[in-house]
C-alpha cells in the first residue's frame, strides 16, 4: 500500500510532535520530515519530495504564505494544506490565493485532519467548516459593484492598526498597545493592505492622510 508522504511545518516543537504522533495512527500516511520555518520547508521539500505539506502560517525567517507560493512554483505536484490557529477570511483568502489546496485549523479533530490530507492528496480542495463559513461571510459583505470606498471593508481592529501604522508606530509598539502578538499585528497589516489594494507603507500613509485618519 502506497503511503501519503507528509512534511510537517510549524515553528513549535510540541505542535510538530503532536501532529506526528496523531498521523502515526493512520496506516496510509507517513510523516517523512519536519521543518520549523518556510526556508527549512523548501529545503526539506527538495530532499524528501513529500506528497502533502502541512503548513503553519506565522513563522520566523520565512512565513507560511511565502513558503506556499515557493512550493507551488517549484514543486507543482506537492499539495499544501494550511494548518493554523487562525480561521477567519483575513487568513483563508490569502492562503488560497497563494496556492494552498486546503485550510484547516489546529482545533480540528484528528479525523478531520486525515480527511483533509486525503482530500488534497487526491487533487481536490478542502476547507474546514469554520474557514468555509468565514469565506461565505466575506463574500456576503463584499462591496457592491462600483463601490469605491474599500475602507468600509476593514474591521475595527484593522482600522486601529491602519491608524497606528500611519502614525509611524512599529509592529512591536502596536502589539503592546493592543495587547496582541507582533505576528497578529503583521497579519492585520497584510489583510488591510490587501483589502485596500495598497502594497507598501508609503502608499498606506498617503491613503490614511487622504482619508483624514492621520494629519500631516
Amino acid at each position: 500500500m502506497k503511503k501519503i508522504k507528509v512534511l510537517i511545518v510549524d515553528d513549535h516543537t510540541l505542535v510538530r510532535d503532536g501532529v506526528r504522533a496523531l498521523l502515526a495512527l493512520s496506516a496510509d500516511i507517513e510523516v517523512v520530515g519536519e521543518a520549523s520555518d518556510g526556508r527549512e520547508a523548501l529545503r526539506k521539500a527538495r530532499e524528501l519530495e513529500p506528497d502533502v505539506v502541512l503548513m503553519d502560517l506565522a513563522m520566523p525567517a520565512m512565513g507560511g504564505l511565502e513558503a506556499i507560493r515557493r512550493i507551488r512554483r517549484e514543486f507543482p505536484n506537492t499539495k499544501v494544506l494550511a494548518l493554523t490557529q487562525y480561521d477567519d477570511s483575513e487568513y483563508v483568502i490569502p492562503v488560497i490565493e497563494s496556492g494552498a489546496r486546503g485550510f484547516i485549523t489546529k482545533m480540528a479533530a484528528f479525523s478531520e485532519l486525515t480527511t483533509a490530507i486525503h482530500t488534497v492528496y487526491s487533487g481536490n480542495s478542502y476547507l474546514s467548516p469554520t474557514a468555509a463559513a468565514a469565506l461565505v461571510e466575506e463574500y456576503q459583505h463584499k462591496p457592491a459593484a462600483g463601490e469605491k470606498d474599500s475602507y468600509k471593508r476593514l474591521t475595527d481592529k484593522e482600522r486601529e492598526v491602519l491608524k497606528l501604522v500611519a502614525e509611524g508606530r512599529t509592529a512591536r509598539e502596536i502589539a503592546d498597545m493592543l495587547v496582541l502578538s507582533t505576528k497578529t499585528i503583521e497579519w492585520y497589516k497584510s489583510s488591510l493592505m490587501r483589502k485596500l489594494n495598497i502594497h507598501n507603507k508609503a502608499d498606506l500613509i498617503k491613503y490614511a492622510i487622504r482619508k483624514g485618519i492621520v494629519a500631516l
